[in-house]
C-alpha cells in the first residue's frame, strides 16, 4: 500500500521536527517537504504533490488560511489539515471557507493526529472534538437566521393572518381572531400571497410550516 505523502507547514522548526518525528514513526506516512511560510508551502505543493498538507494558521506574511485556499484551488487532489494552537470561531470557519479538509488543536494527541491525517488522506472531514460543538452551533444559527429572512418582507400583522392561514382558519375565523373586517382580512391574505410569490392560501400554509413562522411572531 502506497505510503500517504505528507508537507509539514509551520513557522517554528522544533514543531515540524516533532511532527516529522512522529509521524515517520508510522508505516503509511512519509513527510517529503517541509516549509515555514505560506508561500514556501505552495512551492513545495507544486513541486512535490502531496497527499496531505498539514498547516499551521499563523505563518509570518500570508497567513495559511490563505495558502490553504490557494492550495485547495489549484491542487484539488491535495487535501490541508490544519493544525494550530488557536479555536477561535474565526478562524475556524474562515479555514472551513477555505477548503480545509480538517481543523484539530495542537494539544491532540498522537494517536489522534494519527487518525485525523488518516481520516483526511482518505477524503473524509474532520474537526476537532474541541471545536466540533461551535460549528453545529454556527448552522443552527445560520439556519434560524434563513427561516427568519423568509418573513422579513411581512408586517407583524401580515405574520398573525399567515399564521391563523396555517392553521386552516378561514378569513370570518381569522376577522373574528384578530379584531378585523373580512375584508381586511382578505387585502392581508392577498399581500401575504404576493410578497411570498406564492399562488394560494395551501402555498402559503406549507411556506409557514417550512420556516417555522411560529417561533417568529412577537407576543
Amino acid at each position: 500500500m502506497a505510503k500517504q505523502r505528507i508537507v509539514l507547514v509551520d513557522d517554528h522548526e522544533v514543531v515540524r521536527l516533532g511532527l516529522k518525528a512522529l509521524l515517520e514513526r508510522h508505516p503509511g506516512f512519509e513527510v517529503v517537504g517541509e516549509a515555514a511560510s505560506a508561500r514556501e508551502s505552495i512551492e513545495k505543493v507544486t513541486s512535490l504533490k502531496p497527499d496531505v498538507v498539514v498547516m499551521d494558521i499563523r505563518l509570518p506574511g500570508t497567513s495559511g488560511i490563505d495558502a490553504c485556499e490557494e492550495i485547495v484551488k489549484r491542487f484539488p487532489e491535495t487535501k490541508v489539515l490544519m493544525l494550530t494552537s488557536y479555536a477561535e470561531d474565526e478562524m475556524l470557519f474562515s479555514a472551513i471557507r477555505a477548503g480545509a479538509s480538517g481543523y484539530v488543536l495542537k494539544q491532540i494527541g498522537s494517536e489522534d493526529l494519527v487518525k485525523a491525517l488518516e481520516a483526511v488522506g482518505s477524503g473524509e472531514a474532520l474537526l476537532d472534538p474541541a471545536v466540533t460543538q461551535r460549528v453545529f452551533q454556527e448552522v443552527r444559527r445560520a439556519v434560524k437566521e434563513e427561516e427568519a429572512s423568509a418573513f422579513v418582507s411581512l408586517s407583524q400583522q401580515e405574520k398573525h393572518v399567515l399564521l391563523l392561514v396555517s392553521e386552516g382558519k378561514t378569513n370570518r375565523e381569522i376577522a373574528k381572531a384578530l379584531f378585523l373586517g373580512e375584508g381586511t382580512v382578505r387585502n392581508y391574505v392577498s399581500s401575504i400571497l404576493s410578497k411570498l410569490g406564492v399562488n394560494n392560501r395551501a402555498e402559503a400554509a406549507a411556506y409557514a410550516v417550512e420556516h417555522s413562522l411560529r417561533e417568529y411572531i412577537s407576543s
